[in-house]
């Protein structure tokens, strides 16, 4: 029963979006007061992950020094410069400018496992690097938009809600994570705890989905004018980002599962973990921002389906470079 709804976890999800965006459109006040539940579902889904790390395994990440050196390459060089390139044309619409510097400068550390999955990638490798990408973003995201944003960056970025968004979404999922593992090597009723939040990631991620697109749906139809500006940008984001992922991967000689997770992890954005700092945001910030990010999560879903299909089949189909052994 768990495998099938892995295997449809995808048409699972945008079935939540049709429902949400009915929800939302049918009963907007409601659907609107939804948006106080995103950092707790985000947590649920990010401790169900963290939860199925094989910690002791942690260190196998570093060991394959390729493929980190290349992870980090992508997400925290190159990406800032082609998202840097890509919106060039709003600098002069701050407001649009935070919403895609939050959302494309960070890499995704939750849905991106599952669809590295469908898509041929080495899952498990991406599951151990969600660590380091979270608290690399974290780190970085704000150093990123003084730099990008310039004089704008004062009004925008305040160091608490980027404290309280780590705490909450990474340090006590993580650490109940940790302490759930530790407990299941001591407890028969640990083992059955770990097993049971294996079956969480899915339909918390759909919930997740569901609250979001239900409560900001509203917003985006009332702002589309000014949000439909960054669809372009999310767009081309999408096209050039697995094109030089591909090549830095050859680069570098990984082996063709863990190429594929590089695209992945490179092309996947952290739409999720950020919206609650967007609600951080002063009123008259936040409903644009949080608008540019929804959209933002829409439009890569549907790019997330094309490249389950087009990742293996085209862009690393298992002959372009020699095949290596994996390290993990």
């Amino acid at each position: 029963m768990k495998d099938k709804i892995e295997h449809h976890q995808a048409r699972i999800y945008f079935i939540c979006i049709f429902i949400a965006a009915g929800y939302g459109l049918i009963f907007p006040h409601s659907a609107a007061a939804l948006h106080k539940w995103v950092s707790i579902v985000i947590a649920i889904v990010l401790f169900s992950m963290f939860s199925q790390i094989p910690f002791p395994s942690f260190t196998h990440v570093f060991r394959n020094r390729r493929f980190t050196i290349a992870l980090l390459l992508v997400n925290f060089v190159v990406v800032p410069i082609v998202v840097w390139v890509l919106s060039f044309y709003l600098h002069n619409e701050p407001r649009l400018l935070l919403g895609v510097y939050l959302v494309l400068l960070v890499p995704c550390v939750d849905y991106v496992i599952i669809f590295t999955a469908l898509g041929g990638g080495n899952e498990k490798l991406m599951l151990l690097s969600t660590p380091i990408l979270f608290v690399l973003q974290m780190v970085l995201l704000p150093i990123f938009l003084m730099l990008f944003l310039g004089e704008n960056a004062e009004g925008f970025v305040h160091a608490k809600p980027f404290i309280t968004a780590f705490v909450d979404l990474i340090v006590i999922p993580l650490g109940i994570a940790v302490f759930l593992q530790i407990y299941a090597n001591r407890s028969s009723t640990g083992t059955q705890l770990v097993r049971v939040s294996s079956w969480l990631p899915v339909p918390f991620m759909a919930l997740t989905l569901f609250i979001i697109v239900a409560s900001q749906l509203a917003k985006i139809l009332n702002e589309f004018n000014i949000v439909i500006k960054v669809i372009p940008i999310y767009v081309a984001f999408m096209v050039v980002m697995p094109i030089i992922s591909k090549y830095i991967a050859i680069m570098f000689k990984l082996n063709i599962s863990s190429g594929r997770t590089l695209l992945f992890s490179g092309s996947t954005r952290n739409s999720l973990v950020v919206l609650p700092l967007a609600f951080a945001l002063p009123e008259h910030e936040r409903v644009i921002v949080s608008a540019v990010i929804v959209t933002q999560t829409i439009v890569e879903l549907i790019g997330e389906l094309i490249y389950i299909w087009l990742v293996p089949n085209i862009l690393l189909r298992e002959t372009p470079y020699k095949k290596r052994a994996d390290t993990i």
